[in-house]
């Protein structure tokens, strides 16, 4: 039994993979006065985070541990555990290992981009062994894990109870709170972060189109662009992704002459949560095609040899790059801001009606408004709009979609000139900019009373049988179309 001197001397809390973002968020929470042992399966992660520890003057909150037992056991009870390492199989060979020295009642806390079904299928094995369990989103990069992330944490309400003081703590404070709240049960906590990187996927390819657009066709310099993307972090667009992009701008290459965004090859790569969120919308019906085209746009970036062939290729029969003319560039710079803006609230509408519809197949009961506020400070995506669309579901919780809050509305509406002339100019240019077209046809589709899936629907029925509903009564019909068009005659339909 532990005398109350021992006891003392233990660690608040426990973590568990020191890698960028576990040795980051570690010396967050040391530096935030709570006394933390930290495990790495590589002794020189522990040494460097120890150092560090050190040199920043944390070493007394911070304990270094070199076993699993010394490590579990240097915690205090009920223990809680954060671990940070790769999802999948690394995170069941990490459990397995800390378990066998836990007791009934502490918990388990999974901060990486886990598959939610993974953490409920842990959630229920920790159960049988009286273990808690929570899937903790942790967003921000390197920075924000120092200094302050946003956190999703979803599953055991009782394991977030152990830790609320800490996370609360640790987070990004924004002026309404910390950006961290219990999300729900389950993996709530890993679906609501999956989502938000898919979020992210659609909010950077609309700044890449939005830059492509000004300087193939307006010309802009790389420091007219900084000065661009400066101007608009100062408004509207105010957000962590614009200010890094105008900072990316002014960095020079220190290896030769030029900027260094000249000389960084265009392939994208990914992780696998915008895959994933682009599956789930498919899976459960919601459209998401501003976060698709951005799927799509970095496997096409992948397609490097591809694409410089075919450029090639369609050069030799005369279809030529880009098509530029003399522009106002005054003028499609305030073009280009208003049609980012737009496709930008397009993108995250698309998320939000992600997440409900997740929700309610799930049961988790997710507050929309309360996870717009958690994003406004720490994480990638954090933006000063994140502020209105919380304001838009405290409005109105049963809000179908963003684009009809009447405030969004009213800027989509104001915005839609500027935003088609925009990607009408791309497409006559030559430029793709799918993700920007693809949040204007949502828009335009999402808006119309009536769309031409009447057609669609009466070939569905021509072909399979399929059958159709009519707008002048109840019921489904089946006509015999190929029938009655050929012998010329009159069009009856049976239900």
């Amino acid at each position: 039994m532990e005398t109350a001197t021992a006891a003392a001397n233990l660690s608040r809390i426990g973590l568990a993979g020191l890698a960028v973002m576990g040795q980051n968020l570690a010396l967050n929470i040391a530096e935030k006065g709570f006394p933390i042992s930290v495990y790495n399966r590589s002794s020189s992660k522990t040494d460097e985070t120890l150092s560090r520890a050190a040199s920043e003057g944390l070493a007394p909150p911070l304990t270094a541990t070199y076993t699993p037992r010394d490590f579990v056991l240097s915690i205090q009870r009920p223990r809680s555990i954060i671990i940070l390492v790769k999802a999948g199989s690394p995170v069941d060979q990490t459990i397995a290992a800390l378990s066998e020295f836990m007791d009934p009642g502490d918990s388990i806390i999974d901060g990486g981009n886990e598959w939610y079904e993974n953490t409920e299928r842990r959630i229920s094995e920790a159960s049988a062994r009286g273990l808690l369990y929570l899937g903790m989103g942790v967003s921000g990069g390197e920075d924000g894990a120092r200094n302050g992330p946003s956190l999703m944490p979803g599953g055991s309400r009782d394991a977030y109870n152990n830790v609320e003081d800490i996370v609360r703590r640790v987070a990004a404070q924004v002026d309404d709170g910390p950006c961290v709240t219990y999300v729900g049960s389950g993996g709530s906590g890993n679906f609501v972060k999956m989502v938000h990187n898919g979020i992210e996927y659609g909010d950077m390819q609309l700044i890449a189109e939005a830059y492509d657009v000004l300087k193939t066709i307006g010309g802009l310099s790389n420091a007219e662009l900084a000065e661009t993307f400066n101007q608009w972090n100062s408004g509207e667009l105010e957000s962590f992704l614009v200010e890094i992009t105008a900072d990316i701008f002014k960095v020079k290459d220190e290896l030769a002459e030029g900027d260094l965004v000249d000389k960084i090859l265009d392939k994208t790569g990914m992780k696998g949560t915008g895959k994933w969120t682009v599956q789930q919308a498919a899976e459960l019906s919601i459209a998401a095609p501003t976060i698709a085209a951005a799927l799509d746009s970095r496997y096409l970036s992948g397609l490097k040899e591809e694409r410089e062939a075919a450029s090639s290729v369609f050069e030799s029969v005369g279809v030529s790059g880009p098509k530029l003319g003399s522009v106002d560039k005054k003028r499609l710079v305030d073009d280009v801001r208003q049609a980012l803006y737009a496709s930008k609230i397009c993108s995250y509408a698309q998320g939000m009606n992600l997440l409900r519809a997740k929700s309610n197949e799930k049961g988790w009961n997710l507050d929309l408004g309360e996870l717009a506020r958690i994003w406004k400070g720490g994480c990638i995506i954090r933006a000063a709009f994140l502020g209105r669309i919380k304001n838009a579901y405290d409005r109105d919780g049963a809000l179908a979609s963003l684009l009809v809050d009447n405030e969004f509305a009213k800027e989509m509406g104001a915005r839609q000139a500027a935003w088609r002339r925009v990607v009408g100019a791309a497409v006559a240019s030559g430029i793709g900019c799918p993700a920007m077209s693809a949040s204007l046809a949502y828009f335009d589709t999402y808006r119309r009373a009536r769309l031409p899936a009447n057609l669609v629907q009466a070939q569905r029925d021509l072909f399979g049988a399929h059958t159709y509903e009519r707008v002048d009564r109840s019921g489904s019909f089946h006509t015999e179309w190929t029938k009655l068009a050929r012998k010329g005659g009159r069009v009856g339909a049976f239900n």
